[in-house]
């Protein structure tokens, strides 16, 4: 990412004045050296200075949700893929004092039999499924503070050893959390619907982020599901072929590593996955952002609409690319080189048989008048478009049957020999050959090269709009008429535009196809912004994703 996009590192904490003005306000992460070490908790839990028997005496045998999870060391967050089971805090933490003295004299990890005794049966907690599974089990999320329902708070009691940060003292928290692992963790790649403050009391985390920006490489879950703000991605050996977006995803992130006494700022919609040493204590802080919080609920459907807009049409801008100016002269000296090598000329033996072909109806196209005030890669773009058109009609000329004399069928005989020389549903600039050569022309250039189809080619422009133009076919040429229309007067727009339409037998049929082409080219941006930032899949194949 840009230097001026990296994430900060401050040595002192911000006052909550310049959090909110310089920090939240841009929704880019930090992070505060040292933030926590005043806190109770910093040195009162720390394992290594007896902080396991603090915790047990303090907790005492209050029972909390644990995180279980066949697929562990790695914790997806789909219900799917893990099971909540309640857990004596005191049993896990003797679990993580047996793992610190088996760590200590080098024996590895506990053995079975001293596992399942840590886990002595407490009433009804006989048998439970993680007394096999120890190095499965993860606290996550442990409520603290729950502002927003306080039924669910397991720990209260280890309210008064933290602290909030100065900078969030004028923050209205929905909850505070504890998140304690005894064995190497890693959470699956996620966002999370609020601001979030990540303070390390012991241990060390790694974190990768990634902007909301990036999350078409993220393949984020179904908007539907319960699990819609996680990544579809696996985390061990992701599958390319089926996540072919996903390998880039490195280029679009930051890694941080977190110190105990460390805090990271995570803006809310930043992707994230954590990893976690061995026994890790964290706790986070959560809460509304400014934006959520003063957006009127009755304007929801707007914003929604606004939003999906803005998505498509990035999604359509980034279909067809502005060219440079320097590829644009890079295109009229490749041009000048085919012409000085003869590739074309106004003379062309190709062009001339084309004007002595027949039309989609039969009629002979008329005798070609090549104007000599063309520019050479008017020229270039002309020819390449006429031989297109033709190659087609021949081809279904060819094809169609003697005895059919139906326009229908011929116009259907066209469409399909363009499907041979268009993939199907094009939607990229690189699989429609014919909206590839209009796309590079300049405004003057475009203008200039369909002038000249109306005067010599009428039937080849028809047949170009009627029966070959593809969706991105058509949003080019609507593109190009847009900028067309803002480098000419008024008076020449309107003659131009009484000309092309007049070439045609049936003008609102022309307007039809463009028009039609042109929402179908939408239509196809909105589905890729569905399935790429909401996880919605409309089936088939998605083209140019």
């Amino acid at each position: 990412m840009e230097e001026s996009l990296q994430i900060q590192r401050l040595e002192e904490a911000p006052s909550a004045r310049n959090f909110e003005s310089r920090i939240e306000s841009t929704n880019f992460p930090a992070v505060f050296n040292g933030c926590v070490k005043d806190w109770k908790a910093f040195s009162k839990w720390n394992p290594s200075n007896g902080g396991l028997d603090y915790l047990q005496e303090r907790v005492g045998l209050c029972v909390v949700e644990a995180m279980l999870s066949s697929s562990a060391p790695v914790f997806y967050g789909d219900l799917r893929s893990h099971e909540r089971v309640p857990l004596p805090f005191s049993a896990f933490i003797g679990l993580c004092k047996q793992r610190m003295r088996h760590s200590e004299d080098g024996s590895g990890v506990c053995f079975e039999s001293e596992q399942r005794a840590l886990l002595e049966p407490v009433s009804e907690y006989d048998r439970k499924p993680y007394e096999d599974a120890t190095q499965q089990i993860y606290l996550a999320q442990v409520p603290i503070i729950n502002t927003e329902n306080e039924e669910r708070v397991q720990l209260e009691s280890l309210r008064e050893d933290i602290q909030m940060p100065v900078f969030l003292e004028d923050k209205v928290l929905a909850s505070t959390n504890l998140w304690m692992n005894n064995a190497q963790a890693r959470s699956s790649t996620h966002y999370d619907p609020h601001h979030n403050l990540l303070c390390i009391v012991s241990g060390c985390k790694q974190v990768v982020l990634w902007p909301p920006s990036a999350s078409a490489m993220l393949y984020p879950m179904p908007i539907y599901g319960e699990a819609s703000n996680h990544s579809s991605v696996p985390l061990e050996n992701p599958d390319f072929s089926n996540y072919p977006r996903a390998q880039c995803l490195m280029e679009y992130s930051q890694k941080v590593i977190l110190h105990a006494g460390d805090a990271l700022f995570i803006p809310e919609g930043w992707f994230h996955q954590v990893d976690s040493d061995d026994l890790t204590i964290a706790v986070n802080f959560w809460w509304q952002s400014n934006i959520v919080s003063n957006m009127s609920e009755h304007m929801d459907a707007y914003y929604l609409r606004i939003i999906l807009r803005r998505l498509t049409d990035k999604e359509m801008n980034r279909v067809l690319p502005k060219s440079s100016l320097a590829e644009m002269e890079n295109k009229k000296k490749h041009t000048c080189v085919v012409l000085n090598n003869g590739g074309v000329d106004q003379n062309d033996n190709d062009l001339d048989q084309a004007c002595e072909r027949k039309d989609l109806k039969g009629k002979e196209l008329e005798q070609r008048t090549m104007s000599h005030e063309l520019e050479p890669l008017a020229i270039h773009a002309l020819h390449e478009l006429v031989s297109l058109v033709h190659h087609c009609v021949n081809a279904a000329e060819l094809r169609r049957p003697v005895q059919s004399t139906s326009t229908t069928d011929s116009a259907a005989s066209v469409k399909d020999e363009f499907t041979k020389v268009v993939r199907a549903n094009s939607f990229s600039l690189e699989d429609d050959p014919v909206a590839k050569i209009i796309w590079a022309l300049q405004p003057c250039t475009f203008r200039n090269v369909f002038l000249a189809m109306v005067k010599n080619f009428p039937r080849t422009l028809e047949a170009l709009i009627l029966h070959l133009l593809s969706p991105v076919g058509a949003e080019v040429f609507t593109c190009k008429f847009e900028e067309m229309d803002q480098q000419i007067t008024e008076e020449d727009r309107n003659r131009f535009y009484q000309v092309f339409y007049g070439a045609f037998d049936d003008q609102f049929a022309a307007m039809d196809a463009i028009l039609n082409g042109k929402e179908l080219f939408a239509l196809q941006a909105y589905k890729n912004v569905l399935d790429k930032y909401l996880g919605v899949d409309w089936g088939g194949p998605k083209p140019g994703v």
